[in-house]
């Protein structure tokens, strides 16, 4: 791995207008992600996870504005031109989006799809590029690749559809890989399917990963480093494995007690009092405050800022700290 990191998101901030007034839909949005690891960014609906994965290729609105540092491989992303962000977007950031169905123009065949961005982007052959992305079809878990790049969008599954959306991620050779809940409108046997033909080629290229997700457990599963994002701003980033048992926010405690327990079958499940905001609904303070156990008259008036509790950075102006006999149980 490299000394800095591929990826870095410094203070982001999002504007954007909302009923003829501008609004702040992420406030601060903090991760960095090094060459060849893996990075979870969770949180439920709502709360500006894609829309700061959007902000990595450009893809928001023209009326957007964007504040802080966003930095690949130490080049400011929003400072590039228009050519150099078309080159970036073909060869070095790939993204397999939540519903391939709308991402695949249904009036073309699979091939077509495939081919074309190694085609126009970056002049492979046609015939060149065709044997490429039918080797990564079958890559990918489709054995009948051949036949399948002859078909349509319509003539396969959404699990199917799911991998032909990998391959022509994986077919750009990017450095990173922006994973927007990709599993999300598949079943629970195509969704393991899908996530570890995701981790078996991004182990064999080395691919850099920024996994979005609302899922902690298979965030934790798949990935290096958890980053937690609520109302527009991250308010957690620790190791995935010190996860269970070491968050210091409340709300990602909150959210791990509100899963089911296979070990635990008889356990209560918790759920989070109130309801999720979205940024653009935060409040001054803490926006977690509402629904939090341990708020405080600061929390209301406040926003907290990034510290520093035990091995996790959390935006919380009480966050959970370890003794140090705990710091060694669970590391």
């Amino acid at each position: 791995m490299t000394s800095s990191p591929l990826l870095q998101i410094n203070e982001l901030r999002i504007d954007l207008p909302l009923d003829g007034t501008e609004r702040t839909v992420v406030h601060r949005a903090d991760l960095s992600i090094p060459e060849g690891a893996a990075v979870a960014l969770v949180g439920e609906s709502g709360s500006g996870k894609s829309l700061t994965a959007r902000s990595v290729l450009g893809l928001l609105p023209k009326s957007a504005r964007i504040q802080g540092d966003l930095l690949f491989a130490g080049e400011s992303v929003p400072a590039m031109t228009a050519e150099r962000r078309r080159r970036f977007r073909a060869a070095e950031v790939a993204m397999v989006f939540q519903d391939p169905r709308a991402h695949i123009n249904p009036a073309r065949s699979v091939g077509d799809f495939l081919v074309e961005g190694l085609t126009t982007a970056r002049g492979v052959p046609v015939a060149e590029a065709m044997a490429k992305v039918t080797g990564i079809l079958r890559e990918v878990g489709i054995a009948d690749a051949d036949r399948r790049m002859r078909q349509r969008p319509h003539e396969l599954s959404g699990g199917l559809l799911q991998r032909v959306m990998i391959a022509a991620a994986l077919a750009a050779e990017p450095r990173l890989l922006l994973a927007d809940e990709p599993t999300t409108a598949l079943d629970v046997t195509t969704q393991e399917e899908v996530m570890a033909i995701i981790a078996e080629a991004r182990e064999a290229r080395g691919l850099a990963m920024l996994f979005i997700t609302h899922d902690l457990e298979l965030a934790a599963a798949v990935c290096d480093k958890v980053v937690v994002m609520y109302a527009g701003t991250t308010v957690e980033e620790l190791p995935a494995d010190r996860l269970r048992g070491r968050a210091a926010h409340p709300y990602t405690s909150a959210l791990l007690a509100s899963r089911p327990s296979l070990d635990d079958i008889d356990a209560e499940l918790r759920s989070i009092a109130g309801r999720p905001l979205s940024g653009f609904e935060a409040p001054d303070g803490c926006a977690f405050g509402d629904r939090c156990p341990r708020v405080r008259d600061v929390c209301r008036s406040d926003r907290p800022q990034p510290r520093s509790a035990g091995g996790s950075t959390a935006a919380c102006h009480f966050p959970h700290t370890f003794s140090p006999e705990e710091t060694g149980r669970h590391a």
